[in-house]
């Protein structure tokens, strides 16, 4: 056979794409044990490494680098290894952020030293005072139900931290336990579950990658008494959205075995609504508390740092979210207007309360914005179009940059994504873990006026600002490296 030019190079890229993938196989192990032995979750500008194949791992550090500056799997792999080798107590690790602040320490400084500055306060503790663990109920077992349940399994690692103990129904049917189980094995929008589900039917329990959970079976919020299943001062999740105020979700406080109570839906009257990231410090002791809606958590971190650094005078949040299980598959009746008609052949006009909610998070904003809301025919991933007045000018490159700069190095790292592509529509932002994503190129800006395009998974990306909310209430979140 003859030798080309073209042949040659064709050999030379195989060969390079094969010694990427060695280097990511050999870094999973590494991952895994961190994770394992240690409780140190590991990320890229929050995508994470735990649980990842070698091409996923490649993509990461691809996105990496063409979002900030070049990671390589040779920058990664001895960083990671060297962090295993102190011994580290439980943390939350960007590498790609860690990396950064590696490159502007200097190469003068080992990587040990600069490991040892910037982790301080976990190096070495291995084995020591690993933090408290809180016991989790999760009240209903739908869509946010289930995906709370994937993220508390897979952020089971030590057994330190959020643990979920139980979940509770209404028995819907003989075979009700392998029907939960199979909802939360397969699901038609988040694929299937990453890991091994068992059924005890005589137990009522189900076991998901080492996490055994109890269900119970009961048709009361105040008639369980948990301590008899080795529960207690347990946090329990309310994702019925039946009760809304202080009053009905008080009856879980009835309860043997439980402390407090989260809603996963805005509450009424003086209930705390939490946007985690934003006013997590009136969460306090407060015995009920609310995680707020989806769509207020995907505007509030990109209202807050706008806010902070153009001043809002005003504004119109209108959104394009998915259909939902309140709406009817074809027409039919519903109290509420206009959602009885079929949520899979119609547009639907509706009102939302995202825009009056922004005030509980931000009172700074308290009557200057005003919303609306249209569901559409897709089965998740929402869009929100904040049309504001600014109390500065900002040009459309200028204003890019400050988000994308936000996104990875702000505050709200973890709440506030950015991306800047020609080619990406809804499905691409399912199991994004962020509350919302700023679409770059549909940014628009005239004078003072500005108008931003973001995206979020409002069934994921939601249940993630959950789990936030569930561990600055349990006071179990690990330290965050770096600092920002």
């Amino acid at each position: 056979m003859t030798t080309t030019p073209q042949s040659t190079a064709a050999d030379e890229h195989l060969a390079e794409w094969a010694d990427r993938q060695a280097k990511a196989e050999a870094m999973i192990p590494v991952v895994g044990r961190l994770y394992r032995e240690f409780g140190v979750v590991t990320s890229i500008h929050g995508r994470t490494l735990l649980g990842q194949s070698p091409t996923d791992i490649l993509k990461a550090h691809r996105f990496a680098r063409r979002v900030d500056i070049e990671l390589t799997l040779d920058d990664t792999l001895p960083l990671l290894e060297a962090l295993t080798a102190l011994q580290p107590g439980p943390a939350s690790v960007d590498v790609a952020r860690l990396h950064r602040r590696r490159l502007e320490t200097g190469e003068d400084v080992s990587l040990e030293d600069f490991l040892r500055a910037e982790l301080g306060d976990v190096i070495g503790k291995h084995g020591g005072d690993e933090g408290e663990s809180a016991d989790v109920v999760l009240y209903g077992f739908g869509r946010i139900g289930r995906l709370l349940a994937r993220i508390l399994i897979e952020h089971a690692g030590t057994g330190h931290g959020l643990r979920l103990r139980a979940i509770v129904v209404r028995k819907g049917a003989d075979n009700d336990l392998s029907k939960r189980a199979s909802l939360l094995r397969r699901d038609s929008v988040h694929g299937s579950f990453p890991g091994t589900i068992t059924v005890d039917e005589d137990n009522n329990t189900i076991l998901a990658n080492g996490t055994l959970i109890q269900v119970i079976y009961s048709d009361s919020p105040a008639s369980v008494d948990y301590t008899q299943y080795g529960i207690d001062n347990a946090i329990v999740v309310d994702n019925t959205g039946k009760w809304r105020d202080e009053l009905g979700l008080s009856q879980h406080l009835q309860c043997p075995g439980v402390s407090r109570v989260l809603l996963t839906a805005p509450g009424k009257g003086g209930l705390p609504n939490i946007v985690s990231g934003i006013n997590d410090a009136m969460i306090g002791d407060a015995d009920v508390v609310t995680a707020a809606s989806c769509t207020t958590n995907a505007i509030v971190p990109a209202l807050k740092v706008i806010n902070d650094e153009y001043g809002v005078v005003g504004g119109h949040i209108e959104t394009v979210h998915s259909f939902t299980n309140d709406q009817n598959l074809i027409d039919n009746f519903h109290k509420g207007e206009r959602r009885g008609r079929s949520a899979a052949l119609n547009m639907v006009l509706t009102e939302t309360g995202a825009a009056k909610a922004v005030a509980k998070a931000l009172p700074e904003l308290e009557g200057k914005l005003t919303g609306n809301s249209v569901r559409v025919p897709t089965p998740n991933v929402s869009m929100a179009i904040l049309n504001l007045t600014l109390e500065k000018a900002v040009e459309r490159e200028a204003l890019n940059d400050f988000l994308r700069q936000a996104s990875l190095y702000g505050d709200l790292h973890k709440q506030l994504d950015y991306v800047d592509s020609p080619e990406v529509v809804s499905t691409d932002f399912v199991g994004n873990r962020h509350a919302g994503i700023v679409d770059g190129r549909a940014t628009i800006t005239a004078g003072d006026r500005i108008v931003l395009y973001v995206w979020y998974d409002n069934e994921f990306g939601y249940s993630c600002q959950v789990v936030r909310v569930l561990e600055e209430m349990a006071k179990v979140h690990p330290p965050v490296f770096p600092a920002v």
